[in-house]
C-alpha cells in the first residue's frame, strides 16, 4: 500500500467540508455575539406588568405564579436576579423586569434558520457530538499537517511555507499577550 499524502489530505477535506463550512460560518457569527445573537432573533416584543407585591419575596415560585396570571401560555425556564433588573427566562423568550414596579418587557424569540442550527453545533454538550467534534479536531490537524507537504518546487513548506507558518503561530501568541 502506497502512502499518498495528497490523497489523505483530499479525502479528509472532502469528508469534513460541510462541518468546516458550518464551524467557520457559525464561529464568525459567535465572534460577534456581543452585537447580535446568531442563534435566535426577536420576533415580538410586548410591555407587560407582573404583580410582584413588596410583601412577597422574589422567588421562582412567585415568578411562576405571576407569569401564569398573564394567561399567555409562557413556560418558566429560569430566573436571574441582578441589582436593578430581574430576567425571567421562558420557553422561546425572556422577560426583563423592574423588580420593584413589576413592569417589564417580554421578548419572544425564534431560532435563526440555518445559522442558528450551525451555532448550536458549537454549543451542544451531547456526548456523541463531543466525540465527533474531537475527531473533527484531529482531522483538522491532519488536514493542516498534510497540507504543509503538498506543495512542490520552490514554494513548498521547506523553502517558504515555514515562514508563513511561524508568522501564523506568532500572531495569535502576540494577541494573547495583549489580552492578558
Amino acid at each position: 500500500m502506497k502512502f499518498n499524502i495528497r490523497a489523505i489530505h483530499r479525502d479528509f477535506a472532502y469528508f469534513y467540508v460541510g462541518l468546516i463550512i458550518a464551524f467557520s460560518v457559525s464561529g464568525i457569527a459567535l465572534n460577534h455575539r456581543r452585537n447580535w445573537d446568531p442563534m435566535q432573533y426577536k420576533y415580538d416584543s410586548k410591555d407587560i406588568e407582573l404583580d410582584l407585591s413588596e410583601s412577597q419575596e422574589i422567588s421562582e415560585e412567585n415568578i411562576k405564579e405571576a407569569i401564569e396570571s398573564l394567561d399567555m401560555q409562557l413556560e418558566f425556564r429560569g430566573l436571574r436576579k441582578q441589582e436593578e433588573k430581574l430576567t425571567v427566562f421562558v420557553a422561546d423568550g425572556m422577560i426583563t423586569l423592574d423588580p420593584i414596579s413589576g413592569k417589564g418587557k417580554l421578548e419572544l424569540m425564534k431560532r435563526r434558520p440555518v445559522l442558528g442550527n450551525m451555532t448550536l453545533l458549537h454549543k451542544t454538550t451531547d456526548r456523541f457530538w463531543i466525540w465527533y467534534s474531537d475527531i473533527f479536531g484531529i482531522a483538522m490537524l491532519l488536514i493542516t499537517i498534510t497540507g504543509m507537504f503538498i506543495a512542490k518546487g520552490n514554494k513548498n513548506f521547506a523553502t517558504r511555507g515555514w515562514i508563513f507558518a511561524i508568522a501564523g503561530i506568532i500572531f495569535p501568541l502576540v494577541f494573547l499577550l495583549f489580552l492578558s
